[in-house]
């Protein structure tokens, strides 16, 4: 594999990392605005959560596709 590639897988890799440290982090940190309660619950965390996963979901279907698109790019003899 060239050094080309690693570039890019890198690059990805920490794109997607970030995004990561994004959904996980910042919903919640805003959700306290949300002063709804359900079933003595807050609303806005339920929110967050939930849209975590969502975006849990979206990064690994994001890299699962770069990556295909990656490794379909390289050259068959450079395959393992």
């Amino acid at each position: 594999m060239t050094d080309a590639y690693w570039r890019r897988t890198r690059r990805l890799t920490v794109w997607l990392l970030l995004a990561w440290g994004v959904v996980a982090f910042v919903p919640v940190f805003f959700a306290r605005e949300l002063s709804v309660e359900v079933f003595g619950w807050p609303l806005g965390f339920w929110l967050a959560s939930q849209g975590a996963l969502l975006g849990f979901c979206a990064i690994v279907i994001i890299y699962a596709r770069c990556m295909n698109r990656l490794e379909a790019e390289q050259a068959p003899d450079e395959r393992r």
